[in-house]
């Protein structure tokens, strides 16, 4: 089985995480940073909002199960993309949407699920969400890591 990344900021990192770890065809998630300047960033600097890292979930998954396409459509439903720097009382450049893209297919594919979204018409604000090259993955702090499954549940907003 040959499986692939996909990187996601969408506000809180550890609801993010519980959404993508359900979907069928997903092998694995962690919660990490990404987008930032700070080499081996920590959560405690991260929130400073200096760091130039946003709070993201990188998931692998089977393509054979579960296209990439598919995985975009969840992104977009789990969080506000108009929201600029924030998700709900979450506020902050470490809270922004973003899509890490890692190979030009993920790019194209997100730039045109973005622009159908677009002219949808489900938002009256633009969309701010970020379509990036990926960088490096830094792995969140281990308590981070399935907060929720950990702790019996939850949510971030």
């Amino acid at each position: 089985m040959a499986t692939q990344k996909a990187t996601f900021g969408a506000g809180c990192f550890w609801g993010v995480e519980e959404t993508f770890r359900k979907i069928k065809g997903v092998v694995s998630t962690q919660v990490g940073y990404m987008g930032g300047t700070l080499a081996n960033p920590s959560y405690e600097k991260v929130s400073t909002g200096t760091t130039g890292h946003a709070e993201v979930v990188e998931v692998t998954y089977d393509p054979t199960q579960v296209s990439y396409e598919d995985l975009l459509e969840t992104f977009w439903k789990i969080h506000d993309p108009t929201q600029v720097n924030r998700q709900g009382p979450d506020i902050g450049t470490n809270y922004r949407s973003v899509i890490f893209y890692h190979i030009h297919e993920q790019k194209a594919a997100a730039e045109a699920s973005r622009d159908r979204l677009s002219r949808s018409g489900r938002y009256r604000r633009p969309i701010a969400t970020e379509i990036t090259s990926a960088s490096t993955f830094w792995r969140a702090e281990e308590y981070h890591q399935q907060y929720f499954e950990k702790r019996g549940g939850g949510r971030c907003h």
